[in-house]
C-alpha cells in the first residue's frame, strides 16, 4: 500500500483515487471522508477495496455540506470520468426512475434501468424519494390496478383506492386520463395537464357525466397544491443529457479551488445596492444555481431602515429579510465590495461563505483567501463570478430606476 493519507476533512464529501498514470480509478462518496478512507485502510478486505489501494497513487478530496449533495456530486463525476472501478454507478444500477409504459394497458412502475418504451422521470438519487412520489401519483390519481377480477369490483375499487380494473365497467378512458394528468404532473408540465381538464369537464358535462366532471374540478382546483407536493418529495429534474452538465460542474469545482472555498458553490447568491445621492434606496439579490440563474429566486428591495446613505446597515438590513423565516441559505454569498461589506452581513448569513467582487479594482476578497485576487477575464470561473456580479448589479439599477421614475410622476 503506497498511499496512507492523513487530516482528511470530516465533512461529507467526495473522494477520488487516481493511479501512477493520473487516471481516475475510482470515486466514491461519504457522510465523513476521513472516517471512509479510514476504513478502507482498517478492514480492506473486500476485494474491489483491495485492488484500490494497490493501484491508487494519489488520493483529492471534495468535500461538501450534506451526504445528498455527496451523492449527486459523486454521480456527476463518476458518470463524467468513467472509473473502471465504479462498476455499479457505470451500469447505472443505484438511479430509480419512475416509468409510465405504453401498450394496450400503461401502468405507472418504478425501474432501475431503462429498457422499454415510455416515459422515464428521474434518476431520483434517493430510493425514499422515489416510492413517496409513486405511491403520492398513484393515490392522488387511483392508478393501482388489482389482479382481481370480480364483476361489480373489489373493496380498494368502492372506498376510492383501486382504479378498477378488477370491474367489469372498468373505465378504460378515464383510466389512461388520470394517468396522462400523472405523467404531465411528475415531468413538470401542469399547464398542459390544466388544458386537458378543461377540455374534459367540457366533454363530461355536455355528455351528462356529472361525476366524472365533479372530479375533474377537483383535480383542476387541487392542482396548484399537487405540483408543490410533488416537488417537496424531490423529485429529481428530468434534465436532457448536455455537455453543459458536466461544463458546469467543472467551472464550479474551479471556482471552489480559486476561492479556497470549503464546499463547492452548487447555490450562489449575490447582493447588491442601488441609490442616487440617497434617494430610492434598494437593494437586490439574485440566485445562480448549478451554473445558472433561477430567476424565480431573484429579489428585489425597498430600503425600510434608512434615509441616508449607509452601504453597509442596508445590505444587513436586505440579507436579514432574504433569509428571515426560510433560512434557505446558499454555498457562497457574493457582494458587491470589500471586507467591510462582509464584514457587516457576515453574522446573517448562516452556513454560507462569503467573497467580496470590488468594482474599481477589479478583485476577489475572501476570509479564505491569504491576498486578494485580481480578476482574470481568461478564466472561465471569474467569467462566471463577473457575470453574477452583474446581472446582480443590473437588477438593483432596473428597480432603482423604477422607483425613482414612480417618484417623479
Amino acid at each position: 500500500m503506497m498511499l496512507r493519507p492523513k487530516n482528511l476533512p470530516k465533512n461529507p464529501g467526495v473522494y477520488i483515487f487516481r493511479n501512477k498514470q493520473e487516471q481516475i480509478i475510482y470515486i466514491g462518496k461519504a457522510k465523513s471522508i476521513a472516517k471512509r478512507i479510514a476504513s478502507y485502510f482498517n478492514n480492506p478486505d473486500e476485494f474491489k477495496v483491495e485492488m484500490i489501494l494497490q493501484e491508487a497513487i494519489t488520493l483529492e478530496t471534495i468535500p461538501v455540506s450534506s451526504e445528498l449533495e455527496a451523492l449527486h456530486l459523486e454521480a456527476e463525476l463518476v458518470k463524467k470520468y468513467k472509473p473502471k472501478y465504479n462498476i455499479l454507478l457505470k451500469e447505472g444500477n443505484p438511479f430509480i426512475y419512475l416509468f409510465f409504459s405504453q401498450g394496450q394497458l400503461p401502468v405507472l412502475t418504478i425501474v432501475r434501468t431503462k429498457e422499454k418504451k415510455g416515459t422515464y422521470v428521474g434518476p431520483f438519487l434517493s430510493k425514499k424519494a422515489a416510492h413517496s412520489v409513486f405511491n403520492f401519483l398513484i393515490e392522488t390519481f387511483k392508478l393501482k390496478l388489482c389482479k382481481k377480477k370480480i364483476p361489480h369490483g373489489c373493496l380498494q375499487y368502492h372506498i376510492g383506492i383501486c382504479a378498477g380494473y378488477c370491474s367489469t365497467k372498468f373505465d378504460f378512458e378515464f383510466y389512461k386520463l388520470r394517468l396522462e394528468l400523472a405523467k404531465f404532473l411528475a415531468t413538470k408540465e401542469p399547464e398542459k395537464a390544466s388544458l386537458i381538464i378543461d377540455e374534459e369537464i367540457k366533454k363530461s358535462s355536455q355528455e351528462l357525466k356529472f361525476e366524472r366532471a365533479k372530479k375533474l374540478l377537483e383535480y383542476k382546483k387541487n392542482f396548484e397544491i399537487f405540483s408543490q407536493t410533488v416537488q417537496k418529495l424531490a423529485i429529481m429534474p428530468s434534465r436532457k443529457q448536455k455537455q453543459d452538465d458536466s461544463k458546469n460542474l467543472d467551472i464550479l469545482i474551479a471556482i471552489q479551488k480559486r476561492l479556497g472555498l470549503k464546499h463547492v458553490p452548487y447555490v450562489i447568491d449575490c447582493f447588491d445596492i442601488s441609490h442616487l445621492q440617497s434617494q430610492a434606496i434598494v437593494g437586490s439579490c439574485i440566485r445562480y444555481v448549478d451554473g445558472n440563474p433561477e430567476p424565480n429566486s431573484f429579489r428585489r428591495f425597498q430600503i425600510k431602515s434608512l434615509i441616508q446613505q449607509n452601504d453597509y446597515a442596508a445590505l444587513q438590513e436586505i440579507v436579514q429579510r432574504r433569509y428571515k423565516g426560510n433560512k434557505n441559505y446558499p454555498n457562497l454569498i457574493i457582494v458587491d465590495g470589500g471586507k467591510g461589506q462582509i464584514n457587516a452581513i457576515k453574522p446573517y448569513v448562516g452556513t454560507a461563505e462569503l467573497v467580496g467582487l470590488a468594482k474599481k479594482e477589479e478583485t476577489i476578497i475572501s476570509s479564505n483567501l491569504l491576498n486578494f485576487i485580481k480578476l482574470d477575464h481568461h478564466r472561465t470561473e471569474d467569467l462566471l463570478l463577473l457575470q453574477i456580479r452583474d446581472k446582480t448589479h443590473n437588477f438593483a439599477i432596473a428597480y432603482h430606476r423604477k422607483k425613482r421614475s414612480k417618484s417623479l410622476n
